[in-house]
């Protein structure tokens, strides 16, 4: 895809560089995601033995503080990137041209691009991984 990008888009490698950053800020977004859901369902269990309103208040600023930094992350990356390719493209703030920032914007849409991209396939592969796990528990539960 990076490739393909290169060569159909008007910003070429600079909405190319956008897609992959943007792809690896996903994955990793994903990553740590699932490293905190995975403790704070062990913190929920272990908390829900005691109470239903300590599971839940446990559950709840997991969420939060998951849902907040995952996307503070690809928000601060997104800036850093306009930021440098501000600076490697020689724009300042001066221009009141409505064109002058075309180019930096066609190539900040590879940002976004990359991230869907990554995200697109992580929900066909889990689809494929928990239709797996259904069949599986069907031939259990009819064995």
């Amino acid at each position: 895809m990076f490739i393909i990008i290169i060569f159909l888009t008007e910003q070429g490698i600079w909405t190319a560089i956008a897609f992959m950053v943007g792809a690896l800020i996903s994955i990793l977004c994903g990553s740590v995601g699932m490293i905190i859901a995975t403790q704070a369902n062990f913190r929920t269990t272990f908390c829900a033995k005691h109470s239903v309103g300590a599971a839940f208040k446990t559950a709840y600023r997991a969420g939060c503080s998951m849902g907040f930094a995952l996307v503070s992350v690809g928000l601060l990356v997104l800036a850093i990137l306009i930021l440098l390719y501000k600076i490697w493209k020689g724009l300042d703030d001066q221009s009141s041209s409505s064109d002058y920032f075309g180019p930096l914007f066609e190539a900040i849409a590879g940002y976004g691009l990359g991230g869907s991209f990554v995200a697109l396939f992580g929900r066909v592969g889990g689809g494929i991984y928990t239709k797996a796990a259904d069949v599986g528990a069907d031939l259990v539960g009819k064995v």
